[in-house]
């Protein structure tokens, strides 16, 4: 998730970090909503580096499409239980009468070309065990550097390795994986960190430095 599913101020009105009441500094997007807040104190950024995390948080992505995170993060336990906790396995095997399930469950975003792409990247996810698995082909394309944002105005929605991800995972058969989409994934799973330099959580993943 990134700054961008929250509104954007001018560039003369960026705050850069918010303090909140308990003394820590974060971005204006994980400064109040207290669900937002959680998240960003103890799982964005954070590295995610197993076949089932990793499906998840694409499936995740996708669906955030167009949306606020908040939303997605809201109706997070139910996507988890609509979609079988995210087994790759499980998912893969999915038909027809999955998806109209899935498109009558008012829990989660019933968005078919969403629902169907988390079927295709479940059977994605699924064929690449045989060259190595999912959390190794993302993680191929860690920058050898991250950005270093003072402000929201100064975090990148793309780059060169979510370009080059996206053209990856869909020339492996992937859907709903565009380069902004792949980008934020980046962000949540720790392959860049863009936590603000004055943020408390900057540089927490430890795989950049502060």
């Amino acid at each position: 998730m990134t700054g961008d599913t929250a509104p954007a101020p001018g560039p003369s009105a960026d705050p850069g970090v918010v303090v909140g009441d308990d003394g820590l500094a974060r971005p204006a997007w994980a400064a109040t909503d207290p669900l937002l807040r959680q998240y960003y104190d103890t799982e964005w950024g954070m590295a995610v580096r197993d076949e089932h995390g990793l499906y998840e948080r694409i499936s995740l992505e996708a669906f955030q499409a167009g949306l606020s995170w908040a939303t997605i993060l809201r109706k997070r336990p139910a996507f988890r239980a609509a979609f079988d906790g995210f087994d790759p396995d499980r998912v893969a095997g999915y038909g027809d009468a999955d998806v109209e399930r899935l498109m009558a469950d008012a829990g989660i975003v019933r968005n078919r070309a969403k629902i169907l792409a988390a079927v295709t990247n479940a059977r994605a996810t699924v064929r690449l065990r045989d060259h190595g698995g999912l959390a190794d082909f993302v993680w191929r394309f860690k920058p050898p550097e991250t950005p270093r944002p003072r402000t929201f105005a100064e975090i990148p929605t793309t780059s060169p390795q979510s370009r080059a991800l996206s053209e990856a995972l869909r020339a492996q058969g992937f859907a709903f994986v565009g380069p902004t989409t792949m980008h934020a994934l980046m962000e949540a799973i720790g392959i860049i960190d863009t936590h603000l330099l004055d943020s408390h959580r900057r540089g927490s993943s430890g795989i950049w430095p502060a």
